[in-house]
This record gives structure tokens, C-alpha cells and sequence, in this order.
């Protein structure tokens, strides 16, 4: 399953961290926060990336053409007689990703980035997308599994926030009723994690940003779903959400990478 990324933002919240590094490739630890969100992607078997490009997309290509994984990963260093040197790395954790980078202008907005890509995914049943901020332990397989059961065209994780932007109404099947900004309370709100069918195009005009007039359509024809997710979710807003992105690596706190566990909470309905 094809996984489109969003990943030519400004990222101007962060400009205290770098004014010239894109978003994407803001570190935690060692690692792009992009990296991270792909090996999450590829712990479910979801190798195929294609990377909307914008703002230093230079920078993003040039991250991936010179990754080197002896530099993050455990390796052997071997100096034979002649000098030559060997270098077996021992977890390799990019085997069989395969990356596709689309130049998808540098002021467009989401919409027009995913149309920008649509020849890559427009013949797929279902493909996943992203904004490629944020990182999460939802239960991507589950999530899939539930829309491909429906008849909707699109589908996002909805997180608790006390932020109102992006906030969702759904009805207790998951169909969304409303998304916008909405009465200070408690709120679900957009999290990021995108499934969806091709027909999505159908519903998007150039111009227009994704979750605002095209999501308007979906809702209005009853085509738009959420799956609600109250485990682990960040998003990369800020320098401060950087830092504790950072103290949670250091610490290996880290349910996003999936190893060999889950996170307890469930979806709830």
C-alpha cells in the first residue's frame, strides 16, 4: 500500500531550531522526524513512499541519497592486510523502502500537493498519506481493516486535543458530521493519519486545501469516516514539542517505533 507523505511545509514554528531545515527533517535523536514516521509505515509492511516535496526539498533529497546506516545503526569495521576496509552493518532499517520524490511546488497547501501526486496512487485501491509531523501508535493494521469494510472515500485518526483546530464531530458509527473549529470543550481533532480510495480526487479542485472544502463534499454525501484513537499521539508544532520528542528518545520512550509491542488503550466508538 502506497504511502504519500506531506512534506513541504515551512515549518515556521520552528525556525528557533533552524531557519533553513524543512520540518521533515527536524531530529529526534539521531533520526529525521519523516524517518521515524516511515519506519513506522514500514512495521506494517507499507514500504512505498512517495514524498511531496516543497520548501528545501533539496534537503530532503539530499538526507536519503547520502543516508548512510553504519552512522545510526551497530556495525563491524573490518581492515583487511591491504588496507581496504569492509563495513557489515548489523539492522539494516531501510531494506526494500522504496522512495519517490515529487517537486509539489513550494507554497502549494495540501490539497494541491496530493494532486500534484495522484498518477502515483490513482490506480491503488486504498493508499495511505500523511502530514509527516506527527507520529502515533494507533493500530494502523485495524484502521485499514475498518475502512476497507466501509464504503467511505476517505478516513483520518481523531486524537483528544484542547486545541480547536481541525476539531471533529462524528456519530457513533464514525461517520463526521462536522469538521472546523468548534465550541471550546474537549475536543477529537484531526490527527494526521490518512487511508484513502482514489475517488478522493473526485471531491478536490485545484486550490483547495484538503480537510476544508473537499471534506466539506465528503461529509455532505456521507463519505467521510474517523477512527478514534486515545493512545499515543505528538505532533512536532514547535522547538518545545522537539525537545520532548528528544527527552522521550533519550529515555527510549518511544511507542511510535513499534518494537515487538502495542499500546494498551483501544479505539473508542
Amino acid at each position: 500500500m502506497k504511502v504519500v507523505l506531506f512534506c513541504g511545509g515551512f515549518g515556521t514554528r520552528l525556525r528557533e531550531h533552524s531557519e533553513t531545515m524543512p520540518k521533515p527533517l527536524v531530529t529526534i535523536g539521531y533520526r529525521p522526524i519523516v524517518w521515524h514516521l516511515m519506519r513506522y509505515y514500514a512495521h506494517y509492511g507499507h514500504k512505498d513512499f512517495i514524498l511531496c516535496l516543497g520548501y528545501r526539498g533539496d534537503l530532503v533529497r539530499e538526507y536519503f541519497l547520502r543516508q548512510d546506516e553504519a552512522l545510526t545503526n551497530d556495525f563491524t569495521l573490518s581492515i583487511e592486510a591491504d588496507g581496504a576496509r569492509n563495513i557489515a552493518v548489523h539492522n539494516r532499517e531501510m531494506t526494500g523502502w522504496n522512495i519517490t520524490f515529487v517537486d509539489t511546488g513550494l507554497h502549494s497547501n495540501i490539497g494541491q500537493r496530493l494532486l500534484r501526486v495522484r498518477k502515483y496512487v490513482e490506480n491503488e485501491p486504498v493508499f495511505l498519506a500523511n502530514y509527516s509531523d506527527g507520529l502515533s501508535d494507533v493500530p494502523l493494521d485495524r484502521m485499514v481493516s475498518d475502512f476497507e469494510r466501509g464504503n467511505a472515500s476517505a478516513t483520518f485518526v481523531a486524537v483528544r486535543s484542547s486545541q480547536s483546530f481541525h476539531a471533529v464531530q462524528a456519530a457513533p458509527d464514525g461517520a463526521v458530521t462536522r469538521i472546523g473549529t468548534l465550541p471550546d470543550q474537549e475536543l477529537w481533532i484531526n490527527g494526521g493519519f490518512f487511508v484513502l480510495r482514489p475517488d478522493i480526487f473526485h471531491y478536490i479542485r485545484e486550490g483547495e486545501e484538503l480537510v476544508e472544502q473537499p471534506f466539506a463534499r465528503l461529509i455532505e454525501h456521507k463519505r467521510l469516516t474517523t477512527f478514534r484513537w486515545s493512545g499515543f499521539w505528538q505532533c512536532m508544532d514547535s522547538f518545545k514539542d522537539k525537545i520532548k520528542f528528544d527527552r522521550m528518545e533519550a529515555r527510549g520512550e518511544c511507542p511510535w517505533m513499534m518494537l515487538g509491542r502495542h499500546a494498551a488503550a483501544l479505539p473508542e466508538q
